[in-house]
């Protein structure tokens, strides 16, 4: 059990180096402002996490376009 344990910290520490490089694909100031017209307050991690959340859902688009042979993004990969 200790090495399932270990490896998913390293997953972990790994995931977060990767997420500090990477450049963050939504407007912070229009996140911010939507989630403060429905009531709520917006962490400072929530932005981030919201790119990350992005970049896998293009991830899995760039995937399935690519199994169908085709270079175009379209709505339904997504």
């Amino acid at each position: 059990m200790a090495k399932k344990k270990a490896k998913k910290k390293a997953t972990k520490k790994k995931a977060k180096r990767a997420s500090k490089s990477r450049d963050v694909l939504v407007v912070a100031s229009k996140v911010k402002n939507y989630i403060r017209s429905q009531g709520m307050m917006c962490s400072s991690d929530a932005v981030q996490a919201m790119s990350e959340n992005i970049y896998g859902c293009l991830d899995r688009a760039i995937e399935r376009a690519q199994a169908n042979r085709r270079s175009t993004i379209k709505p339904q990969d997504l």
